[in-house]
């Protein structure tokens, strides 16, 4: 799945702390899918799927790269977390979706372009756009900007607390697992991933660790080792390969970095400037 049947949180009942709920604020009107083996297993998965919840619609992709570039989670909690950092930190309570302002919602919105311009490149479309993830999970029409569609979410009662630590799986999940993903496919399309790139620089900073290199699945992937047809492949069968055919081709690129190797470097090149800045 691209993302979860519906938001929810633990709430307490009662304002007494060890009487904890589960509070469902909205369940979906659709969710990705994709299947591994993609043929082998589609039609009995999905069968499953509708079976469990028969009132939501599961719409199938094309393979793994097409879901994760599906999920928006981690362009958007990049947005949400940079813009309310003191109030994570303070450990305020505060509306999530309330605090989509207009600044930070075209924040998202570019983003998104990002993200939708490298599933363009990798031939993994259609994916999931912003607009289409909070219209189907909170229900609002299309037919505003990000901004003016949480506003709305906010106003209809569905809305959510935003994260009250700044030990936040928005940062210390997404960052290092989510968008450094999007950077990397990126690269590998020559579709680079600017301002995605850029957050991980400031988060990075701002918490004085290292986020790329907390990922250590990329780095063990050896994606220099593979070209795209061979990845699009891994994504549809699950085993990741090389073919006969490319074993030249990948005895060159072992010469280079990977792409994440790549990003890696750079953000050691401009790590003096950044600590100069901050002195």
């Amino acid at each position: 799945w691209g993302t979860t049947v519906c938001t929810a949180r633990i709430s307490t009942k009662d304002d007494d702390a060890e009487r904890q709920g589960v509070r469902i604020n909205t369940i979906r009107k659709s969710v990705d899918l994709c299947t591994i083996p993609s043929e082998e297993f589609y039609e009995s998965s999905i069968t499953l799927c509708q079976k469990l919840f028969p009132n939501i619609e599961f719409r199938p992709r094309n393979g793994l790269l097409a879901i994760s570039l599906s999920n928006v989670n981690p362009q958007n909690h990049l947005g949400i977390a940079l813009g309310n950092m003191s109030r994570m930190e303070k450990g305020e309570q505060w509306y999530q979706l309330f605090h989509i302002t207009p600044n930070i919602g075209r924040f998202l919105e570019a983003l998104d372009q990002e993200r939708l311009e490298i599933a363009k490149a990798l031939k993994v479309t259609p994916v999931k756009t912003i607009y289409e993830h909070f219209s189907n999970s909170f229900h609002v029409s299309m037919d505003k900007s990000i901004s003016e569609m949480n506003q709305e979410i906010y106003a209809s009662g569905r809305d959510v607390y935003g994260p009250n630590t700044a030990d936040s799986r928005y940062v210390t999940e997404d960052v290092p697992y989510g968008l450094a993903l999007t950077v990397v496919l990126g690269q590998l399309v020559d579709r680079p991933a600017m301002l995605h790139q850029a957050g991980i620089l400031i988060l990075s900073s701002m918490y004085g660790r290292d986020f790329l290199k907390e990922n250590d699945l990329l780095n063990a992937l050896a994606l220099d080792q593979y070209n795209l047809e061979e990845l699009k492949m891994a994504a549809y069968t699950g085993h990741l390969q090389r073919q006969e055919a490319n074993r030249q081709h990948n005895v060159q690129a072992t010469s280079t970095s990977s792409p994440l190797q790549q990003h890696h470097s750079m953000q050691k090149q401009e790590s003096p400037r950044t600590a100069s800045t901050a002195n």
